[in-house]
């Protein structure tokens, strides 16, 4: 059997990652920070083992991921898909929002890739999926702090990618557009459908959607690619 790791997992799109891996024969382990009520109900939902630890901490991941190997001996996919979003004027974002962005949507996926990467190295094989953002390619308006961490997670796959390619180890990354998930539900009504209209195929996103390409990634038949960033937008971004 399998191993997927995955950050963010309890909600939004990790939770449909943990919920396609898991019916697919994958051993999911998923890392919350806060929501232990969700955390719970996925369980529940599904047969997974959840852990709680802050990704801004390396000490609180690396004990995690100790825990996992030392149980159950490797982690074959992982996932980095936990993140935060903020909207603000440039002038508005102050060191503690422009800290704590960086901290969680980058550093944070230095911190589990760094972790993890050692035992996926020492089998020679493994596939991490970084989750990046339409705005890390096009950049937002009112979103520098997110758009510049989200940009920061595509240089850090691609280069990874270069590095861990003879050791058997496929780095990728999605960047999905708007997804229907609590990331997103600050969007009003009127928001969404103007959004929409500018989307050829005239919606939003499904978190679902984004695990499908996600698994599809992790998986055997995408054993040739690696160091892609690939859009899940609609047509938003062409």
């Amino acid at each position: 059997m399998k191993n997927v790791l995955i950050t963010g997992g309890t909600r939004g799109i990790g939770a449909s990652c943990a919920e396609l891996f898991a019916k697919k024969g994958y051993r999911v382990f998923v890392v919350y920070h806060k929501d232990a009520k969700s955390a719970e109900k996925l369980c529940g939902k599904i047969k997974c083992i959840s852990y709680c630890a802050d990704i801004c901490d390396y000490e609180q991941i690396e004990n995690t991921v100790k825990d996992i190997i030392k149980k159950y001996k490797n982690i074959d996919v992982l996932i980095n898909n936990a993140g935060i979003s903020q909207q603000k004027l440039f002038v508005d974002i102050n060191s503690s929002d422009w800290n704590n962005m960086i901290n969680t949507d980058l550093t944070g996926v230095y911190n589990v890739t760094n972790a993890v990467v050692k035992n996926m190295i020492k089998n020679h094989s493994g596939s991490i999926i970084n989750v990046s953002s339409i705005w890390g390619v096009c950049g937002a308006s009112c979103e520098v702090h997110y758009s510049a961490a989200k940009s920061g997670v595509i240089g850090f796959t691609k280069a990874l990618a270069k590095e861990l390619g003879l050791s058997g180890i496929r780095v990728n990354c999605v960047a999905p557009g708007i997804i229907d998930t609590e990331m997103n539900s600050h969007l009003s009504k009127e928001d969404i459908d103007e959004i929409c209209e500018q989307i050829p195929l005239g919606r939003i996103g499904k978190p679902e959607e984004c695990a499908q390409l996600i698994y599809f990634l992790a998986g055997e038949k995408a054993q040739y690619i690696t160091g892609q960033i690939v859009e899940i937008n609609g047509g938003w971004n062409i």
